[in-house]
């Protein structure tokens, strides 16, 4: 990579017909995203058109400037942002024709998925992968990811929902890499990563390429469902994080709405017995299970009584979906029937929307309260999205709930019981004394714990550049080194978003957190407007939008 530090608006690239800025509000505005880490870019660069991409990556490979891909900067891990010039996709937000008879639609990488499911279901369909992040994170973002969700109990996580991606390689060059047409094995970047491919495919055992039994998979490559029978250059692509092309639009498939939905509710005294029920309701079609811990109850009755027991250890919320009211109430009874079996202590069930809903709220409590806790406790997730073998998840989330006591640290334990992933947000007093060393332990503890269970350390968020460094703690010499030949022969030149994925020596998962009191600060315009987004969840604001008051400035090139 080359010296961006005197990078000036001057030096946009020839033909760049978008918002290309150097100067101090806009990099300022572009180095935080929602997860921990902060880093000032070089630039920022915001393409009119896919056009656009193009030429910021020939442009990079001439002058070895870094790009960073970035949607909505909802991301936890740290992908969205870097040291070089961060690209923000959103502005290619075009929502297509919903092909009613293929069940398909084509759309831009910066379009969001809550206005895509809309789209989709105006026509009797839907977009079934639906992190939590869904109404404000951009399709690019969990394509990029292979972002998962509630619901991948029942559909799966996003990569095998994706038909086709355009792709603006490493030269320049855009094309559709697509499931269902031959590949452009004539471009340079495509005949580069299909000849490694075939190498790996030679020398690398499958099963090193995977982790086995675990159900969630957002770590390293996707190579494995690559090399598996019926996968394609699309499953390597997904999941990618930037680091092997950059996306401009994606072709979706859609799957029907369904007649209707029922919740059930179930509290039960042991941890064990609510994980073992969540993995027979996952075998009983259930759509979604989401586990609430201990933890998660004790910060949620802060804000008031939640009417869970306190002898309860956990919580499952399970959904059930049907094609007809005759299935969802038969689904339901099913679900029921397991709580029982597996020694719920009391089961609430909820078959319309407003039942539902109340349910669910409690899934949803302890975020507002969490953040009231700033700035004595600060929410730091930075061991949020750990993915097990189910049947090693009650010691999965007993080891974090040791290491968090050891650490002194209280935390909230939640997530995709179904899938054995859980999500952890340790709560850190940064005015105490020694609070760093307590982060990076824990971070230490919690890795050497998924790596003795046979997990994964990202189930759905990505690597970004907070678990980059931490891959040789889950994934072996031959994993990592298929790995590093992928990227290096996608992007010879290491200008795709480098940090993530594939790191050198010495690489480190953070060095600056946004929430350290002595963290260099910035312009308390920008800290006031980030405040604001991350308060209200606001992460598809356009972050140089007149309503922003940092209204976007012509590029010197466009003029």
């Amino acid at each position: 990579m080359s010296d961006l530090t005197h990078l000036s608006a001057a030096d946009a690239p020839p033909g760049f017909r978008g918002v290309f800025r150097t100067d101090l509000t806009a990099r300022a505005l572009y180095a935080e995203g929602a997860g921990i880490a902060r880093c000032w870019p070089a630039a920022v660069a915001v393409p009119a058109e896919a056009d656009d991409v193009g030429v910021l990556a020939a442009w990079a490979k001439r002058t070895g400037a870094a790009l960073i891909p970035r949607g909505s900067g909802s991301g936890m891990a740290a992908g969205a942002i870097g040291p070089g010039v961060v690209v923000d996709l959103s502005r290619l937000n075009a929502i297509g024709v919903v092909e009613l008879e293929a069940r398909r639609m084509r759309v831009g990488t910066g379009a969001l998925r809550g206005a895509i499911d809309t789209a989709a279901r105006a026509r009797g369909l839907r977009f079934p992968v639906d992190p939590s992040s869904g109404a404000f994170c951009t399709i690019g973002g969990m394509v990029a990811a292979n972002a998962a969700g509630a619901r991948t109990l029942k559909f799966g996580a996003t990569r095998p929902w994706v038909l086709g991606v355009r792709c603006v390689f490493d030269d320049g060059c855009d094309a559709w890499i697509h499931r269902e047409r031959p590949l452009p094995a004539h471009l340079p970047a495509v005949a580069r990563l299909l000849r490694a491919v075939e190498e790996i495919r030679r020398g690398v055992p499958l099963a090193a390429l995977m982790h086995q039994g675990v159900r969630k998979e957002s770590s390293g490559y996707g190579l494995a469902a690559m090399l598996s029978p019926g996968g394609h250059l699309v499953d390597l692509l997904a999941g990618s994080e930037g680091t092997l092309a950059l996306f401009t639009e994606v072709e979706l498939a859609l799957t029907p709405v369904p007649a209707g939905t029922a919740t059930v509710l179930a509290t039960f005294p042991h941890l064990e017995d609510a994980t073992a029920c969540a993995v027979a309701a996952a075998g009983a079609g259930a759509s979604a299970c989401e586990l609430l811990d201990r933890t998660f109850l004790d910060v949620a009755e802060r804000g008031g009584p939640t009417g869970i027991p306190g002898d309860c250890e956990a919580v499952l919320l399970i959904e059930v979906e049907g094609a007809d009211l005759a299935e969802i109430f038969a689904n339901l009874a099913e679900i029921t029937s397991l709580c029982g079996q597996f020694r719920a202590t009391s089961v609430t069930k909820a078959v319309n929307s407003d039942q539902e809903r109340t349910l669910w709220s409690l899934r949803h409590a302890a975020s507002p309260i969490l953040s009231q806790l700033a700035p004595r406790l600060r929410s730091m997730q930075f061991i949020e999205d750990g993915c097990v073998p189910p049947e090693r998840f009650p010691a999965y989330v007993r080891g974090v709930r040791a290491a968090l006591q050891r650490a002194g640290t209280l935390g909230v334990i939640f997530g995709h019981a179904g899938d054995a992933h859980a999500h952890v947000n340790p709560l850190v007093d940064t005015r105490a004394h020694g609070w760093r060393d307590r982060v990076h332990g824990l971070l230490d503890e919690v890795c050497d714990l998924t790596a003795r269970l046979g997990g994964t350390l990202a189930g759905e968020h990505g690597d970004g550049r907070l678990r980059a460094p931490l891959l040789d703690r889950v994934w072996g010499l031959e994993a990592r080194g298929a790995f590093a030949h992928v990227k290096a022969a996608a992007d010879p030149s290491g200008v795709l978003n480098p940090g993530c994925k594939v790191v050198g020596a010495g690489a480190v998962p953070f060095e600056v957190l946004r929430h350290d009191p002595e963290a260099p600060s910035l312009p308390p315009d920008v800290a006031a407007m980030l405040g604001d987004i991350e308060r209200t969840r606001d992460w598809a604001r356009f972050r140089l939008g007149p309503a922003t008051g940092f209204p976007c400035a012509p590029t010197p090139a466009a003029r």
